[in-house]
């Protein structure tokens, strides 16, 4: 009997061993220790032994490196067997296949120690192999889910970079195989949704979500808080304003229709409306909600103006004209860096590209009134190319620029938008047009005004509200301000093919 209870003892004993060291394992598997180097360190732990873990090149995954041989390490990555042991002066090993994901190869796990290996020693490899399966095919899953994410997030990239240089037709062929019919339209709205960076790939997959496959969903390159969303038509608008309404520290800046060919521009009325969307209780704004200058001129002299500005573009390549045309909407915008990473090129390229054209037009893209004006042109020029079959839209004209800013309508637009300064006590008006006069320096302002540039900036950043506009980042925000003081007499006309002495805008004429 004694020996009996002592038999039993024995075997509850070793039963407890084997749950402690079972329990131990088991617990790797557990959502938040899933770690194959955990797992190996534990491995080498609980058998008192050096652990390794390599694929078929001999590549370490996890734990040290301990050189099994070579010639029984591919017998059991070739499958030929499934494991190994033996002893080598004192040492002993066992190898053991760790199948994974196909196409991965298996890998080999190497246990090294100086004692035999026992029935529990034995166990506990054989089953840490089985965990190491379970958790390295997790791994693969879920990093070919990453993978795959981040190539289709690189394809929407893509596609909306081709679109920013009104490649339609390379945009329409790459995303047809992944969203078919998603581009087969004529107009498309954008809109860029903003939140915090930290929140941005949440964010993200929410537009997603709302949005189904009726919206190109792209995380800005150049705006770390900026999800990008084009939508045929508006088809996905109102989820997107439904999402935004109910997330908090969200808002939501949206275009005006227009067509795939000007998804820059779009791009840029959407930002614009981002702006005034910070200050509205709903967080969102359409471009469309107000009133554009370019829309209160006549047509036919706005058309023919454009065409004799850009008239000096006009012997180059045609493809090499349009890049210079996209590349310098989206400059006049933005940034050099910002811009070259919404076109995926670099800056210097972008400051080539726009260098060239400042440099054809004979002017300076340093002067405010400069580069508003040749920003009005550039986004005429593209609505020009899109309704080129009528007779006037590429026509060149003889109107000067300031007849086009003599009409009633644009006056009467002016008088409206800058007289909402006018209560202001500070007179943030006479302190906006100084800025301006400056190229939108501060310290320069500052010295003319006889304040501190401080304050200069403080009567900028009032002037955004009252006039819904977002003024110290240079854009359309910014330039139809300038148009504005420009129709109101209050800024010089700007310098504008310097070298051309019979043209309408050049000094010799104004």
């Amino acid at each position: 009997m004694a020996g009996r209870e002592d038999g039993t003892r024995q075997r509850t004993a070793g039963a407890g061993a084997h749950a402690d060291w079972a329990a131990e394992l088991l617990d790797h598997l557990r959502p938040a220790g899933r770690d194959v180097h955990r797992v190996v360190t534990w491995l080498a732990s609980a058998a008192h032994a050096t652990v390794s873990l390599q694929d078929g090149t001999g590549r370490l995954l996890a734990g040290t490196r301990t050189g099994p041989d070579e010639s029984l390490a591919a017998d059991i990555t070739s499958g030929r067997i499934a494991t190994a042991a033996l002893e080598d002066r004192g040492r002993h090993l066992r190898l053991v296949r760790v199948n994974r994901v196909h196409p991965a190869s298996p890998a080999v796990l190497a246990v090294t120690r100086d004692a035999p290996f026992d029935r529990r020693t034995s166990d506990i490899v054989t089953h840490t192999a089985q965990v190491l399966e379970l958790l390295l095919a997790g791994h693969e899953s879920t990093a070919a889910g990453h993978r795959l994410r981040r190539a289709t997030a690189d394809l929407r990239l893509a596609i909306l970079q081709l679109l920013m240089v009104e490649d339609t037709v390379s945009a329409r062929r790459v995303a047809a195989g992944l969203w078919p019919g998603l581009l087969d339209t004529d107009a498309a709205c954008v809109y860029v949704v903003e939140s915090d960076p930290g929140e941005r790939d949440r964010l993200a997959e929410e537009c997603l979500s709302v949005t189904g496959d009726r919206a190109l969903v792209v995380r800005c390159p150049a705006m770390d808080g900026h999800v990008i969303v084009l939508t045929p038509r508006d088809a996905a608008g109102q989820q997107l304003r439904s999402l935004v309404g109910r997330v908090p520290g969200v808002f939501l800046g949206g275009s005006a229709p227009q067509s795939l060919a000007r998804t820059a521009t779009a791009y840029g009325q959407a930002v614009s409306a981002l702006a005034v969307a910070r200050f509205r209780p709903q967080k969102a704004a359409v471009y469309a909600e107000r009133t554009r200058p370019e829309r209160l001129m006549d047509p036919a002299a706005l058309y023919g103006w454009t065409a004799h500005l850009l008239r000096p573009l006009d012997a180059l390549p045609h493809h090499t004209r349009a890049e210079l045309l996209a590349t310098t909407r989206l400059g006049l915008e933005f940034t050099a860096v910002n811009t070259a990473k919404i076109l995926g090129v670099s800056r210097n390229t972008v400051r080539a590209r726009m260098d060239r054209v400042e440099a054809l037009l004979r002017t300076d893209f340093t002067d405010l009134t400069v580069r508003a004006t040749v920003h009005l042109a550039v986004n005429v020029q593209a609505a020009a190319d899109q309704t080129r079959a009528d007779g006037d839209a590429g026509r060149v004209g003889t109107a000067r620029l300031t007849d086009l800013l003599a009409g009633p309508a644009v006056r009467a637009w002016a008088g409206d938008l800058l007289g909402r300064l006018e209560p202001d006590a500070r007179n943030l008006r006479r302190t906006l047009r100084t800025w301006i006069a400056v190229g939108g320096n501060a310290e320069r302002a500052a010295q003319t005004l006889g304040v501190h540039a401080q304050t200069v900036r403080e009567h900028v950043r009032s002037a955004e509200p009252v006039l819904e506009r977002e003024l110290l980042a240079a854009g359309s925000d910014l330039y139809e301000v300038v148009l504005a003081h420009l129709v109101a007499g209050d800024l010089d006309q700007p310098a504008l093919h310097r070298a051309k002495t019979d043209y309408p805008d050049s000094p010799v004429h104004g």
